[in-house]
């Protein structure tokens, strides 16, 4: 896996996840878009975790300065 995901969009993955995760123990989501907002956020701190997105693999996409 070569890493293809930048700071800026590594932070915006997380803030994202963690407003989620925030409103979900507010009680401000529930049922399954509470669900579906979980495993989301799961996602996206994987993601953030590891600086790849297989869904950029496909359409050449990297938000990952060049060295």
């Amino acid at each position: 896996m070569k890493k293809n995901m930048g700071t800026a969009d590594k932070i915006i993955r997380i803030l994202v996840a963690l407003v989620i995760i925030g409103l979900y123990f507010m009680n401000q989501i529930s049922g399954t878009l509470a669900i579906v907002g979980l495993i989301l956020s799961g996602v996206f701190i994987l993601t953030s975790f590891i600086s790849f997105c297989p869904l950029y693999l496909p359409f050449g996409i990297s938000t990952r300065k060049k060295d």
